[in-house]
This record gives structure tokens, sequence and C-alpha cells, in this order.
């Protein structure tokens, strides 16, 4: 019987003769992890079935079991960056799981059962558990710790200004912000380099907070869908939105962006990448964290970038989203008791495998972040990226 108390159940035994159990422990053994062994990053299982749920159904599994409390570690983080790191997905042999598989989805309807009451629930999170898992700009994308940030609200303001200072910002500018959240970027840009903002958003929720936390300033925000814009800006940035795009539509965005820049303008995209672009998106994050969401690889950036945008600059900082993850979930597991009654243990394991998981693929360069800077014609005598402080 599995449980939601993190401490309370004791690890299980191996079920006698489990080939689930064997094979996972095998390929586990690949990243020096151990099913109930005694290290920081080993798999503590209370529920002898998890590794037939995992080999039936994958990450998906592996994430559903986690969140119902078969399973714990003490280092989610560490435990994804060593199995990512050691490629345990690669090693998997197709015709060893079949049967278990088979087992699973014919035999255990509890994982549907599972899956079933889950679909039905909705959690809607707003903006004060936001506000209290980032830093105090509401910027929920990577933050810049390589210049020597010390600190969230340090990372993320030196990831601000150093958007501004790619895109070469001075006052009296246009900047329209694609995907602008709670408005981080467009309030900061206005208040440190006297730009105008537009920016665009399908959250109610986050526009709202985002008109209250950027009044007075020239900013505005606009409830619509990226693909209505159609008007000139001197600058454009977008940064953690093309995540949300799809590779069906990556043209159609760029067209977009190429319509709404001026000549002579700069477009950064801000995004996280993957490395091969043959995968799929993972099935647990598409499922309880991001649906349909898909991140896109280098090459398909650039080739819906191709004839509409000359590719000034790329800069990949990926390992600096391992200790903004990891800032966020200090964050998270802090004010944890103001939402505990409102969200339950579910959600609590939920978003705590969603932010150490991440963090794990991040320090395993599993996943990448990376910054493009896009001119339409080429700047003539070419373009320098600024000194990275």
């Amino acid at each position: 019987m599995a449980t939601t108390d993190l401490e309370a159940a004791p690890p299980a035994r191996e079920a006698t003769g489990s080939s689930a159990w064997r094979i996972v422990a095998d390929l586990l053994a690949h990243a020096d992890v151990k099913l109930n062994g005694t290290r920081e990053w080993d798999l503590r299982v209370h529920d002898s079935h998890m590794p037939e749920r995992v080999l039936a159904l994958g990450n998906l599994g592996l994430g559903e079991s986690y969140m119902d409390g078969e399973w714990d570690c003490d280092r989610l983080d560490e435990f994804f960056a060593r199995t990512l790191r050691a490629h345990v997905d690669e090693k998997i042999d197709p015709t060893r799981l079949v049967f278990h598989a088979l087992k699973a989805r014919l035999v255990n309807r509890q994982t549907a059962r599972r899956a079933w009451k889950v679909g039905q629930q909705h959690y809607d999170l707003g903006n004060a558990f936001y506000e209290s898992m980032l830093d105090r700009r509401m910027t929920y994308t990577c933050g810049y710790w390589s210049g020597g940030a010390k600190t969230l609200d340090e990372a993320q303001e030196a990831k601000l200004d150093m958007i501004c200072r790619k895109l070469g910002l001075q006052p009296g500018m246009r900047l329209l912000d694609i995907g602008c959240g709670w408005g981080s970027l467009m309030q900061f840009a206005a208040e440190r380099y006297g730009v105008s903002c537009v920016g665009v958003t399908i959250s109610k929720e986050q526009a709202a907070l985002g008109i209250e936390r950027c009044k007075g300033l020239p900013v505005e925000f606009r409830l619509q869908d990226y693909r209505l814009l159609d008007e000139r800006f001197d600058r454009i940035a977008s940064v953690g939105m093309f995540e949300h795009v799809g590779p069906k539509n990556y043209r159609t965005y760029m067209e977009v962006a190429h319509r709404c820049l001026v000549d002579d303008g700069l477009f950064l995209l801000h995004t996280i990448g993957k490395n091969r672009r043959e995968t799929t998106p993972d099935p647990w994050v598409d499922k309880y964290i991001f649906p349909n969401g898909e991140l896109p690889a280098i090459g398909q950036i650039s080739d819906a970038a191709g004839g509409l945008f000359v590719t000034e600059d790329v800069h990949n900082f990926g390992a600096d989203y391992d200790r903004t993850l990891m800032a966020w979930h200090a964050n998270f597991e802090a004010a944890w008791p103001r939402f505990e009654a409102q969200m339950g243990q579910r959600f609590r394991r939920m978003w705590r495998y969603y932010l150490l998981s991440c963090a794990g693929a991040f320090r395993a360069r599993d996943i990448q972040l990376l910054q493009w800077v896009f001119s339409r014609g080429g700047l003539l005598g070419g373009y320098r990226r600024p000194a990275l402080t």
C-alpha cells in the first residue's frame, strides 16, 4: 500500500524473484544509484510493486509513483543528475520490458484509477503561491548567477539587466515582450532604461497583478494570443515562452516577431532547449506541469528563423538554471505551511518532484538555457555581446 507520509513508511523488501526489481536495480547501477540504499541519492522503496509501475509507464510511472508515496529520496536533484548523466534511459532493452508493461496495464488497475483521480483535480496556484517561491520581481525564468550573484533577487536582476544590455535599450524605445508573465522584464526596462513596453499574455491572473505592480510606468499588458500582433517595435524580447509554442508553430512565431520588428531592431529569444530534436516531451511534465509544452532543439530554432532573421549571438547558461531551481525549491519548502491545507501533500510531492527533477536535468546538462539575439538583416559591422558581469 502506498503512503503519502514521507517519513512514516519503511523501505519495502525486495519481492522474492522479482525480475522487475532486478531490471530496475541493474539500470540504476549504471548511475551508482541503489534501491533501498543508504546514500542521499539512493531510492527508498515503500511499495514493492513500484518497479513494475516504472517499467510499464517509464517517466510517467516514476513521477506518479513518487507522488503516491511509493518511494522517497533525500536528494531528488542528485538522483536525477546521476541517472541522466549516465543516460540510464538509453540502456533499457525494450524486449525485457514487454511482460512488465502488459502486466501493469492489464492487471494493475490502481495506476489507472490514480491517474483518473488526478485528472479530476484542478490546482489553481494563484499569485500568492508564486510570490512566495520567486524573487521579488516574480521572474519565473532562469536567473544569471555566473556574474557573481549571491541571492535569487540578485541573479534575476542580473539576468534582466543582461537582456536589456544585449538588446541595446535606449530611452524612448518601444519594447515588445511576448509572453510577459507578471511583467518583470517590462518593469525593469521601464525603470532602468526609460523604454515603453507592451506585453502579451494569455493569463488573466498574471496580467492583473502585473498591471498593479507596474502602476505609474509606461507599461501595457494585453490579454491576447501572440499571433494577433501586428505593429512595429524597436526591440522584442520573449523570455520563457517559446517552450509552449510547439514545433508546428515555430515558423509562425518567427514570422510574427519579424513583422513586428523595425528594420534595424533586435529580437532576444530566451528559451530552454534540448540537445536532440527527435526526442518527445516528458510525459509526466506534460501531464502535471506544462501541458502541450515542448522544448526546442537549436536546429529547430535555426530552421524556424531561416530567411527571416540573422543570428547575431547565442548564449548558453543552462548550468545557472540548476541554482535557480534549487533556490525556488528552498523558497517553496519554507512557504509550504501556508499552502498545506489548501493543496495537500500530493501536490507538495508533485511540485517538489518538478523542481528537483528539473534541477537535476540542468545539472546533468541534459537540457540547456539558450539566449538568441536576432536581427532582421544583419547588423552592419557586426553585433558585439556586452560584457557579462
